[in-house]
């Protein structure tokens, strides 16, 4: 299994991701169309994040968005209940090579 390294834009937050997407999420809920993610869903040990990230909840609070509190890039989302074996991390900040290739899967969160 490959690792891929990505990064928020300054560096401060590193994310290691140890996992192979095979498509790209796309969500339109409220957040995620203004933070432009794309987000590959994965069990959080599949994810090493380093580095200080700050967090945000919005709505139902069962998510913490995390971004740089320096630069400002959203770089993945987890759960708020520790139970939930599931977190996202946004595909862009990795090489575009990771994601030239993968098919955009549409989230209809704007409906929930």
């Amino acid at each position: 299994m490959s690792e891929h390294h990505g990064s928020c834009h300054c560096g401060r937050v590193r994310l290691t991701l140890r996992d192979e997407p095979s498509d790209a999420g796309e969500c339109n809920c409220s957040i995620c169309r203004r933070t432009a993610g794309l987000w590959h869903y994965c069990a959080p040990d599949a994810v090493t994040v380093e580095g200080e990230g700050v967090s945000y909840q919005q709505g139902d609070r069962a998510l913490d968005l995390w971004h740089c509190q320096t630069c400002g890039c959203t770089t993945h989302w987890t759960p708020t209940d520790p139970a939930y074996r599931r977190m996202a991390v946004n595909l862009r900040m990795f090489d575009p090579a990771l994601l030239r290739e993968l098919p955009r899967r549409l989230i209809d969160g704007a409906s929930y």
